[in-house]
């Protein structure tokens, strides 16, 4: 049955107004100062509503949003699904070809890209056989498209349209740890459902909080973090539109005063060590939040020794839309993973899919509300990994008999030495608790008898000594065991990451021929 309160902007958006936080401020972009209260942001998206409509634009086509984190970005994805419209977020730093297999791919009727943006997908415009037109966030040079702000000029207010709690609502291409990213289709329930586990089981957010998150709205992470959770009840959300570098969270950590900050590992890593060397910022936050790789255990207590505060590190999926595996305020161990979220079931299986016991490596699968509907135009794909009610991971995890689970890595990442199974992260926390190194990825190497080998490659956070190659390897054995030592480490500038900060190892593999 068809409703305008399952469409996600009527919980999301239109609520409030009824609730009476229209002059409350929704979004506060660091920066520049400016405010959208969630009067303005009911208005914005529905005059984005009216505009997609006057455009042309017709309900289940796809709109593109390759947009940075702007007060634009919410009034264009919740007009669009006021207007039945599917909104897609796109990574904000791929390169032209991979935009235009993604364009492509999605067959958006309509792009809207911020101006800093649009120089690097212009090439790709030209011969798109699907957008009719372009919308750009700030000036538009001439003959380039159509700025936001004359889009939306004198457009009629769209009213929410009634769609189905099933309907898709919005998709998300997966970051592409493993290769090309995935078109996720996501329906209309699954913002809530995320919603009303994690965010009403872990979080705990009330109207008087103040989220930052340093993770980006385009992907599933920073969207739940910056819109979901935070609107979900009636908070403020600070907005930054540039790179998160460490010095710059730093600051807007001390200027906004934020109460809840939402990072991903490699960026925590960044910020201790800059916190080492200029101490940490004066901010009254009362709660951290980690995803997009297991967090190292040495990042978490050094974090909480400069702030006070500990990090919950948690586990989730584009393909899930958000955490369903993390730690709690009252229920933290460093070097896990946590529990299941309240919601969500997770099990363990070998490779012949049955299920593992205690201290056994398996394959997570993750039965939970707010999994996808399907990956689009990639069936085999779809059917390999939702599996009846149940969405393989595609992490090795093992699980202790406390139930708390650790994770071992991607199943591709795995590998046997000696025929026993390696778990890459455990080797990458053993180098990264060194004071040399900053950060760390392991992977699979042939020694000379073609036999696998753990290699390092590792970022250095001060200059390495002399002995640095013996100091690591002994220092790893000392900590997780005598054969699970790297045999080579190679020092490197810095790892091949996606945009949400997993180190994409399969590129590493290329380079660890011995």
């Amino acid at each position: 049955m068809l409703s305008t309160t399952e469409n996600a902007a009527s919980y999301f958006v239109d609520r409030h107004l009824t609730e009476g936080r229209g002059e409350k401020t929704a979004y506060r972009e660091a920066v520049t100062g400016r405010e959208l209260t969630y009067q303005q942001l009911f208005d914005g998206s529905a005059r984005v509503a009216g505009a997609l409509m006057r455009a042309g634009v017709r309900p289940e086509e796809r709109a593109a949003m390759l947009m940075l984190d702007t007060l634009e970005f919410p009034q264009v994805f919740f007009g669009a699904l006021k207007a039945g419209v599917v909104p897609v977020p796109i990574n904000t730093l791929l390169a032209a070809p991979v935009y235009d297999a993604i364009l492509r791919d999605s067959r958006a009727a309509i792009l809207f890209v911020s101006g800093p943006l649009y120089e690097t997908v212009k090439p790709v415009l030209h011969d798109n056989p699907y957008i009719r037109k372009v919308v750009i966030i700030g000036d538009a040079a001439e003959g380039s498209g159509t700025a936001f702000t004359e889009f939306v000029a004198d457009t009629e207010a769209l009213p929410t349209c009634a769609v189905s709690a099933d309907e898709v609502a919005f998709w998300l291409y997966s970051s592409g740890s493993t290769g090309q990213p995935k078109g996720v289709q996501h329906v209309h329930s699954s913002m809530k459902s995320t919603a009303d586990t994690y965010g009403a089981h872990v979080l705990n957010l009330s109207n008087t909080d103040t989220v930052f998150s340093a993770a980006k709205l385009f992907f599933a992470y920073g969207l739940g973090n910056a819109m979901t959770f935070p609107l979900a009840v009636g908070a403020t959300i600070v907005l930054f539109a540039g790179r998160p570098t460490p010095t710059d969270m730093i600051d807007v950590l001390q200027t906004e005063n934020p109460t809840v900050f939402c990072g991903v590992p490699t960026l925590y890593a960044a910020m201790v060590a800059e916190m080492d060397k200029a101490g940490p910022p004066r901010a009254q936050l009362r709660r951290c939040i980690s995803a997009g790789e297991a967090l190292p255990e040495d990042v978490g207590r050094r974090w909480h020794g400069h702030t006070g505060i500990d990090i919950l590190d948690g586990v989730g999926s584009t393909e899930m839309l958000h955490i369903f595996l993390s730690n709690r305020a009252d229920d933290l161990a460093y070097g896990t993973s946590g529990t299941p979220v309240p919601g969500y079931d997770v099990r363990l299986v070998d490779d012949a899919g049955k299920d593992v016991g205690d201290n056994e490596i398996g394959e997570m699968l993750v039965n939970g509300a707010s999994a996808a509907a399907a990956y689009w135009n990639q069936r085999d794909k779809s059917r390999s990994t939702f599996e009846g009610v149940w969405t393989r991971t595609g992490d090795k995890y093992e699980r202790r008999p406390d139930g708390r689970y650790i994770y071992c890595g991607r199943t591709d990442d795995m590998f046997k030495v000696s025929g026993i199974w390696v778990s890459p992260f455990e080797v990458e926390q053993a180098l990264a608790s060194h004071p040399s190194v900053l950060e760390a990825a392991v992977v699979a190497a042939r020694d000379a008898e073609g036999l696998d080998k753990p290699k390092a490659f590792v970022v250095l956070e001060k200059s390495p000594e002399a002995d640095l190659d013996a100091q690591l390897i002994e220092h790893v054995k000392s900590r997780i065991g005598k054969w699970k030592y790297p045999r080579w480490i190679e020092v490197v500038d810095d790892l091949p990451k996606t945009a949400t900060g997993k180190i994409q190892r399969f590129k590493l593999r290329d380079q660890a021929v011995q």
